[in-house]
């Protein structure tokens, strides 16, 4: 007759570990995250998923209140990161460019100075930082195999676990233009604001345990 009055010890520590285990895998628990790209442009379908597919971008804490937006292509279809783009979110300036990679040359400014395609989406981009590959600008852009660093002050009181939120929720957009595919087109992505869908797993995971718990205790007459 114990859990007549309410929850037994046992549900409480199922909805404690499982908010638990979604707060470790929340950004405010960690200083980097790795995000996918998703293509708003859709000039030919496959430059779009072979795009979504191999261009990654991790977001690393570099300390004293600065973050590093590391790019990489991971290939092997043909294509490069020409254009890099920043909408909103906590970022102050840039401090450095990090293009060390043989055959990766990048400047301050891109042209065009927003990301193509980007007007025409639901909520418009609207580039407060940008930069691209100097001429010959394919080349010159981050190719298969190649990485590019791009490391970023933050506005007073910002840390990288803010930068992380915001890339979550939205208030933080980064976009590329991409170049260079065997089909001679070029297509515009934007980072997904999606949680690792493991998240979500999890609290689900949880929400059903406490409801199964529910149920086993609510009429007393089975007790």
């Amino acid at each position: 007759m114990k859990y007549r009055n309410g929850p037994s010890e046992r549900v409480i520590g199922l909805v404690a570990l499982s908010f638990l285990a979604v707060g470790l895998l929340l950004p405010s628990a960690s200083s980097a995250m790795t995000a996918d790209f998703y293509c708003i442009t859709n000039n030919n379908p496959s430059d779009c998923g072979s795009a979504e597919a191999q261009i990654k971008l991790q977001v690393i804490d570099s300390g004293h209140h600065q973050v590093l937006f590391l790019f990489e292509n991971l290939g092997p279809e043909a294509s490069s990161i020409a254009d890099i783009y920043f909408d909103g979110g906590s970022l102050k300036r840039v401090v450095s460019i990090d293009d060390s990679d043989p055959g990766v040359s990048f400047s301050l400014k891109a042209s065009p100075s927003n990301l193509p395609g980007g007007k025409g989406i639901g909520q418009p981009f609207q580039a407060t930082f940008s930069m691209d590959s100097d001429s010959p600008v394919q080349p010159m852009g981050v190719n298969p195999g190649e990485i590019l660093g791009v490391v970023f002050k933050l506005s007073q009181c910002a840390n990288t676990p803010d930068i992380l939120h915001q890339l979550i929720s939205g208030e933080l957009r980064v976009g590329l233009h991409i170049q260079g595919f065997d089909s001679g087109g070029s297509e515009s992505l934007i980072n997904s604001p999606v949680p690792e869908p493991s998240t979500a797993l999890l609290l689900c995971i949880g929400l059903i345990g406490l409801s199964r718990q529910r149920r086993r205790f609510k009429a007393p007459s089975q007790l």
